[in-house]
């Protein structure tokens, strides 16, 4: 009797943590008219997803480059990271979503041509699908979106184009776009592109974070929260510090954070809680 007791106790405490966890899936897909392909995405579901009526918040979560939608859940570690946050109280229950940019292309920006259109897909296809897919409320306070190097990149640039979408933005180790035309014209010569001026000149206005901040009205100043870290090891570090000293220049309200650590997993997966934390004082309407 007592060992069946025991084993009737250990069951229920197993069921018990088991019932706190959440869901990812990394292996899911949507048809693309604007990409002509399909795209997949992986998505983390709140622990009280599948037990509960209501809707969540979404995260925008954006890998970088090399990696593809799995890349947050298998190095970053969404999964256990977003359950602790929200099991010890630093995060809102949240949708968490990770699409899949390893395309061989620009990764989440349209081509200088306009041949290429990953920013439209995202915008016109893949927010729209995802938002009428899952239980998610979808006003501008109840999203936000976040990434790391080339997703971080892509999080700067969302959240500056559509500053009305996102109520915070957080990129991470980005990369922050040309710090220049020159800058620009190289990384085309690299990788085999051609534009003439205009479309460089055109390109560089509205894909350089830095050009971006210094356009900002006055009256969209606090439009985004923004929460910016970058490693003191990392190659990225004067880009991600110029965007900073823009911000500060142009007097809009941000959190920058320079840590010891470089370009690596083991620095994002410590960035990640304070992602969530972050973006849940908006959702909670801080």
């Amino acid at each position: 009797m007592k060992r069946w007791m025991i084993f009737g106790c250990v069951l229920l405490i197993t069921t018990s943590i088991l019932a706190q966890s959440g869901k990812v899936q990394d292996n899911l897909s949507l048809p693309s008219k604007i990409l002509k392909m399909d795209r997949k995405y992986a998505v983390y579901l709140p622990p009280d997803y599948e037990t509960s009526q209501r809707s969540y918040p979404v995260l925008y979560l954006l890998h970088g480059a090399g990696d593809d939608q799995t890349g947050w859940v298998q190095f970053g570690e969404v999964l256990h990271i977003a359950d602790k946050a929200i099991a010890n109280g630093t995060a809102t229950p949240m949708i968490i979503v990770m699409p899949d940019a390893k395309t061989g292309q620009m990764g989440y920006f349209n081509s200088i041509k306009g041949d290429w259109r990953y920013e439209d897909f995202f915008f016109q296809e893949f927010m729209p699908y995802i938002e009428k897919t899952y239980r998610i409320k979808n006003e501008k306070r109840y999203r936000a979106v976040a990434g790391l190097s080339m997703g971080g990149g892509g999080s700067f640039m969302y959240a500056l184009h559509h500053p009305e979408l996102f109520s915070s933005a957080c990129p991470l180790s980005a990369y922050v776009g040309p710090l220049s035309t020159d800058d620009l014209k190289n990384f085309l010569a690299r990788t085999n592109q051609t534009a003439t001026e205009t479309e460089l000149e055109t390109y560089f206005k509205t894909h350089s974070a830095i050009n971006l901040v210094n356009d900002i009205k006055d009256d969209q100043k606090k439009a985004v929260r923004w929460y910016i870290d970058c490693g003191d090891d990392d190659f990225l570090y004067e880009g991600n510090s110029l965007v900073h000293i823009a911000m500060k220049k142009k007097e809009i309200p941000h959190e920058f954070r320079i840590r010891d650590g470089g370009h690596t997993w083991t620095y994002w997966r410590t960035a990640l809680p304070e992602v969530l934390q972050f973006v849940s004082q908006a959702f909670h309407q801080y």
